[in-house]
């Protein structure tokens, strides 16, 4: 099957851009979530948890 794939993937010009694109595109989302987690402040995060308890 991989074969198949393999071949068709093969006929396309340009097509090692894609896999380090997509890398690219995944890592600075994580990263960028990673940032964004770290930098949420504190008392926020404690009035969001405490949101389910209140009602």
């Amino acid at each position: 099957m991989l074969k198949f794939v393999q071949h068709n993937l093969e006929t396309i010009s340009g097509v090692a851009v894609y896999p380090i694109i997509s890398l690219l595109i995944c890592f600075s989302f994580f990263v960028g979530l990673f940032f964004w987690v770290f930098t949420y402040k504190k008392e926020t995060i404690d009035k969001l948890s405490e949101m389910p308890i209140k009602d």
